[in-house]
């Protein structure tokens, strides 16, 4: 897929960290960009640095997806890129203290991970059907994000884990299944990224972590993972593959 001034691309978690920064990699190639997040402030802040376009969106909600879908078809008339960066990641441990976990916690994780992911790529795919193939036969691309956690998830992260798992294992399926359209489907393991939410984070809890990491010794920056997101886009023999973006980290029980 070449990026132009004619491509429609969507970001969902568009409002900060990964999304915020692949949503800017596309701005910057000249995509016509769209951000889903449900943080309105936010996602109006980043739409307006990137003079895009913001709809409030929950990812878990089918009828919030179609409708952000129906307005970027009204707003565009197409769709060609539709990246999943929205996710979750609370933290609880099986058993704690005697209590079990609590049911519903996990289950909003596989909503918002994993059936959110699955939300947005099954509206967005069937709108990028309607596309016009470009010469070798493509009409669009879809891009997630799953974690290593899919693969080595740590203690407390069961929910989370299981989640990203089946981002993983739905991405080689799906891109079968939309083969014969010309749509293609790629996934993203990221491993532990200068997000927001770790930029915060006491020495206790990040120097562990770049403790794990291979090489480069730190934290990922997110624009790494959106440089890989735009080779994903671009590459189109690159199809049905998870690629973990992590530094050759294999996270520890903790």
């Amino acid at each position: 897929m070449n990026i132009t001034d004619k491509t429609v691309a969507l970001v969902s978690g568009g409002a900060s960290g990964l999304g915020a920064a692949t949503a800017t990699a596309l701005s910057e190639a000249g995509a016509q960009v769209v951000l889903l997040d449900r943080d309105a402030r936010a996602g109006k802040d980043t739409a307006t640095q990137l003079n895009a376009m913001f709809i409030e969106t929950d990812v878990s909600d089918p009828t919030s997806v179609a409708a952000a879908i129906a307005q970027v078809q009204e707003t565009y008339g197409a769709l060609h890129i539709a990246v999943n960066c929205a996710g979750i990641a609370p933290a609880a441990k099986t058993v704690s203290k005697g209590a079990p976990h609590d049911p519903t916690v996990f289950v909003n994780v596989i909503n918002v991970n994993l059936i959110g992911t699955f939300n947005l790529m099954r509206l967005a795919a069937a709108e990028m059907t309607g596309n016009q193939a470009l010469e070798d036969g493509e009409r669009g691309v879809i891009i997630n994000t799953a974690s290593v956690a899919a693969f080595d998830g740590q203690i407390g992260q069961a929910a989370y884990s299981a989640s990203k798992a089946g981002v993983a294992g739905m991405t080689l399926p799906i891109a079968r299944d939309l083969s014969r359209t010309g749509v293609r489907v790629n996934t993203i393991a990221p491993g532990i990224f200068e997000t927001p939410m770790m930029m915060g984070a006491p020495d206790q809890v990040r120097l562990p972590l770049i403790d794990m990491v291979q090489f480069p010794k730190r934290l990922g920056d997110a624009p790494e993972f959106a440089a890989l997101a735009v080779h994903m886009m671009e590459n189109t023999y690159l199809n049905g593959e998870t690629v973990r973006l992590d530094g050759g980290i294999r996270m520890q029980p903790k």
